[in-house]
């Protein structure tokens, strides 16, 4: 408290009890790929390839491809290019997935390469090792490790976002390719988390081999971008689906109406071709029937989204007096941030108060969790779930006043 010795006015600066809570951070890709030592690289930006001379440029004009296990953050294609090359054989489904990624609206990923191996479960461990890279990148929500589907990888890529010391991202998975229309011949081995989505079939780009066969490439990539143009555009409450896939020709497997519907109930995500289109018909995660509550996508990823926030948000709690003008702060802090999400559209209800509570009281801060230093707030929210069936019933009228 400052002292007063002369008579006057004075005006004093007094910090407001709401602290904002800003919205986390929901876009931001990570990649794991293979990419060759020996791929061709582009010239540094500024050099040209005919010196003025007439000479070639010596090796010290062109760009060195990224160390092998250090992430890179790449914020656009010609980022990637100058780091891993064009799109080529040595990184080819990398590319395309990174190359789809941008092309669907993703504006910033983070990249981890390894080198290719010969030995496939070699090759495998040094995918599951690269997602370690991405532990201390805060503002990853989405991973993904391209055209890897074999179980021991997509479950590494699950078990990375389930850690517990993280829970802030969100594996997105391809399906196996083939044409057995089954869950297991799709997921494969691959168990059930609510903390990742797979998508099926694999998609054409426009790639051909040798005998001008298209070479399909995994979703996953493209998929990436489309959250992330979603949650631009509408918010992470918004299920990623009935969306165009941009850059895809066409499929490698044609699904219809009928062979979805053995699917779908499955968790299992598909890409189908409506007037020419490719576009996501899915929005399901790969919860299993004991996490009926986090069926969908939309539901996982606001919930992530809302813990990552407010645990961001709320560091200023830590060491403060545990009092009830604490608590009373607390509540007007969160539920302030909740009233901005509510209007958004992202919770279920009216007004505020039929869409989220905020809790912080004696009946949660009993004597006893005082004591023990910890300080608890419990909120509830209610969510918007996507309109997954829409069903219109039609029957003939005869008139008059309804």
């Amino acid at each position: 408290m400052p002292q007063y010795l002369a008579p006057g006015v004075y005006v004093e600066e007094v910090p407001s009890v709401i602290k904002p809570i800003a919205g986390a951070g929901t876009s931001t890709a990570g990649f794991v790929g293979v990419v060759a030592d020996t791929v061709t690289m582009p010239l540094l930006p500024g050099r040209s390839g005919l010196k003025a001379d007439g000479t070639t440029p010596e090796p010290a004009d062109f760009a060195t491809v990224a160390p092998a296990g250090e992430e890179q953050l790449v914020d656009g294609w010609e980022t990637f290019k100058i780091l891993f090359g064009d799109i080529q054989p040595g990184n080819s489904t990398l590319a395309h997935a990174v190359y789809g990624f941008f092309n669907n609206g993703g504006g910033r990923c983070w990249i981890t390469r390894v080198a290719p191996d010969e030995d496939a479960d070699l090759l495998e461990t040094n995918l599951i090792a690269a997602l370690d890279t991405f532990t201390a990148i805060d503002e990853i929500a989405l991973v993904a490790i391209p055209g890897a589907v074999s179980d021991a990888v997509q479950g590494a890529l699950l078990d990375h976002c389930e850690n517990p010391h993280l829970q802030d991202r969100f594996a997105i998975l391809d399906g196996r390719q083939t044409t057995t229309l089954t869950k297991e011949a799709i997921q494969g081995g691959t168990r059930d988390s609510s903390y990742g989505a797979i998508y099926y079939p694999w998609i054409d780009v426009g790639a051909e081999d040798a005998d001008g066969n298209p070479v399909y490439q995994p979703p996953s990539g493209h998929l990436a971008g489309i959250y992330a143009r979603v949650d631009t555009e509408r918010g992470v409450h918004k299920a990623p689906a009935n969306e165009v896939i941009r850059g895809a020709l066409g499929l490698e497997k044609l699904v219809s109406k009928q062979g979805q519907a053995g699917l779908n109930p499955n968790g299992i995500n598909v890409i189908r071709k409506f007037d020419g289109n490719i576009t996501v018909w899915g929005a399901r995660t790969m919860a299993g029937a004991s996490q009926a509550e986090w069926r969908y996508i939309s539901s996982r990823r606001l919930f992530i989204f809302l813990r990552e926030s407010i645990d961001e948000g709320t560091q200023w709690v830590v060491f403060e007096p545990n009092a009830p003008e604490l608590w009373s702060k607390i509540r007007r802090n969160v539920g302030a941030f909740l009233t901005t999400v509510w209007s958004s559209g992202a919770l279920l209800g009216n007004t505020p108060e039929q869409a989220f509570y905020v809790r912080c009281n004696e009946t949660v801060n009993p004597q006893g969790v005082r004591d023990a230093g910890q300080l608890v707030v419990e909120i509830g929210v209610a969510l918007v779930r996507p309109a997954e069936f829409v069903v219109f019933r039609i029957s003939q009228w005869a008139g008059g006043v309804q």
